[in-house]
């Protein structure tokens, strides 16, 4: 390799950390015995040598590492690494690289690695902190002692009993019989032939048995779509046990079809649940909706914390503790509407209690508060609006008695102004998208982020199909959404320095929430309503974004990575609040950080101010 081919290389191996720690006379040996590899990504895998380990530092291209099982450990892009696990642990190479994009890399043998690593101590600590790091993340999903670290896949039945739907029930009770089980599942046209290709289309249980075809006289003969439970609840092999167990509980079913775009791979059963373990957070969950009276719930509630403290001492993703507490924040608000309905008695007419901002995207943390509306079938008349105006009032209180405190801004149920009807509420969103003013713009952040927690799901996609379809494609309402959404930027400075935030009396440090996730689900937000995407979720709309191609692959799991890399920080850092007894906050102050993960968190801010300058360019160009 001549010179002239040596000074870029040689200029970007430089750039990178922790290789800036390196002499000039060192760096300059390091790259003289680098070696160059292109990868496409037609050929999918990376060919790794299992006797023969490097260091693979990425130049460009995108690239995942997963374990010998599938599970994700990293994702990997310009200026990152793999393969140093096995040049510092001296065992055999047994994860798997896939390539997502095409990629130049270059290779660094185990003699010069070992190398810089006598040289620079700074160069030995950076490897092993990451491989520090890649073994908690490869044992995070290994836990036992909480089903927020395992996966519907551990525990399913691979192999579930299958039918037709044309078949008899007859025929279909004499299958479930002869394998003795209790369910079996509906497939439309099934072929023995083409197994593992056929869609389902529903369920039949034990229970519809007796409850409607021996309850009901029906002759047995009859096909088993008469008899079948259609559009049964379903998830996917890598969604939580604990999802699966609280999806059970809430719609009391015994039986979980498994499937991947709709085609039915497992099921999962109570009494697989059984045989694996108990959950904390479901016990909790159970607890709660055993509580028969508020003064008792509002004891249960004092659990919560500790639980945030159990699941961050456990290292779980940001994303699955933030669905893990807004599943028990669900739960005490539906326990208080059926108790404060026992004490008013029952509602005049249908209505759903709304979830908004944090709690309606998933992704609640401490120190949350409420943000919440009511949203009822029609017009109420005097006696049906002070039953609403009680019950209401009951539950923020309720709410604010476990710890959710009242919302500064008044967004909540108690508020007649986010106490409507259908067509108000229509209404409201309408004109929030038709004349994007400032005040509209703050509220679409919160607004827009909503789920129902308690009502009929039709009531509720009735409002959010209309929202929907107004803002899809709407070009002013999302260059204002999009302008909005640049007001902050993420803390970086001149020099790749942290802006700190400051009150006159302390440095308070970088606030992970306002300049980091909500920047993050403000783009997100945008990208999802310009294409009249359902989910709430940060994270989930992030992966239908990418499904869709609205986002570049790369930069989405850029972003999704960045989410949970900052929020983690947030966690991680409350736990460390709590621990030390210190006030609950969002801020985070960098002198406490290794220089490593002040390079990671430099990077993710990085990532944040990039996707801005991205949705700059595609909404608000022509305004």
């Amino acid at each position: 390799m001549d010179a002239s081919e040596l000074q870029p290389i040689t200029q970007f191996i430089k750039a990178q950390v922790p290789f800036d720690s390196l002499t000039d006379s060192v760096l300059e040996r390091c790259c003289k015995n680098l070696t160059v590899g292109y990868y496409s990504k037609a050929s999918a895998i990376v060919p790794l040598d299992e006797t023969h380990p490097q260091l693979y530092i990425v130049r460009s291209g995108a690239f995942e590492v997963r374990d010998n099982e599938g599970e994700l450990l990293d994702r990997l892009g310009e200026g990152d690494y793999f393969g140093f696990p096995s040049l510092l642990s001296g065992e055999k190479v047994s994860n798997r690289v896939q390539i997502l994009e095409d990629g130049l890399v270059y290779h660094l043998d185990p003699q010069t690695f070992d190398h810089l690593r006598v040289e620079s101590r700074e160069f030995d600590r950076f490897f092993n902190r990451a491989f520090a790091k890649r073994l908690r993340h490869q044992g995070r999903f290994k836990a036992k002692e909480l089903a927020t670290t395992s996966r519907v896949s551990t525990l399913m039945s691979r192999e579930p009993l299958v039918i037709d739907k044309n078949a008899s029930i007859s025929k279909a009770a004499q299958k479930m019989r002869l394998a003795r089980v209790s369910s079996v599942l509906v497939l439309d046209n099934y072929n023995e032939k083409i197994k593992g290709q056929q869609k389902l289309c529903g369920i039949l249980t034990d229970r519809d048995l007796r409850n409607r075809v021996l309850a009901e006289g029906l002759d047995g003969q009859l096909p088993v779509h008469q008899a079948m439970t259609t559009r049964p609840k379903r998830l996917t092999p890598n969604s939580l046990v604990f999802e699966a167990m609280l999806l059970m509980s809430e719609h009391s079913i015994h039986h979980l079809p498994i499937v991947e775009d709709e085609i039915p791979v497992g099921i999962l059963t109570s009494t697989d649940i059984l045989r694996g373990q108990s959950s904390q957070p479901l016990l909790l969950i159970g607890e709660i909706e055993r509580q028969d009276t508020v003064a008792s719930l509002i004891s249960v509630s004092k659990q919560i914390p500790l639980l945030l403290q159990n699941l961050i001492s456990a290292d779980a993703r940001a994303e699955e503790i933030g669905r893990v507490l807004t599943s028990v924040t669900d739960a005490l608000t539906r326990r208080l509407i059926v108790l404060n309905q026992q004490l008013l008695g029952e509602a005049p007419m249908a209505f759903c209690w709304l979830a908004f901002g944090s709690q309606g995207r998933q992704d609640q943390a401490a120190c949350s508060d409420q943000d919440n509306g009511l949203l009822l079938a029609h017009e109420p008349d005097a006696a049906a609006s002070a039953y609403f105006e009680a019950l209401s009032k009951a539950v923020c209180a309720g709410l604010d008695q476990c710890g959710y405190i009242y919302c500064p801004g008044d967004v909540m149920a108690q508020n007649p102004q986010w106490r409507l009807t259908l067509k108000q509420w229509q209404q409201k969103f309408a004109s929030w998208v038709n004349t994007p003013e400032p005040k509209a713009l703050m509220h679409a952040s919160i607004f827009f982020d909503m789920r129902s927690v308690y009502g009929p799901s039709s009531l509720f996609d009735s409002l959010q199909d209309e929202v929907l379809a107004n803002t899809k494609n709407n070009d002013i309402f999302l260059a204002g959404m999009a302008g909005n959404a640049l007001i902050e930027s993420p803390p970086l400075g001149f020099f790749k320095k942290f802006v700190l935030e400051r009150d006159g009396r302390e440095v308070k440090g970088i606030d992970l929430k306002h300049k980091g996730n909500a920047l993050i689900n403000d783009i997100a937000r945008v990208y999802a309503l310009s294409a009249g995407i359902k989910e709430v979720n940060t994270a989930k709309r992030i992966r239908e974004l990418i499904e869709l191609n609205i986002i570049n692959r790369k930069d989405a799991l850029n972003l999704a990575d960045a989410h949970e890399f900052i929020a983690h920080m947030r966690l991680s850092n409350q736990g460390y609040q709590h621990t030390h007894s210190q006030e609950i906050s969002n801020y985070l102050k960098p002198q406490h950080l290794s220089s490593l993960v002040r390079h990671q968190l430099r990077d993710a801010f990085k990532v944040v101010h990039d996707a801005q300058a991205g949705i700059k360019l595609k909404f608000t160009r022509s305004f």
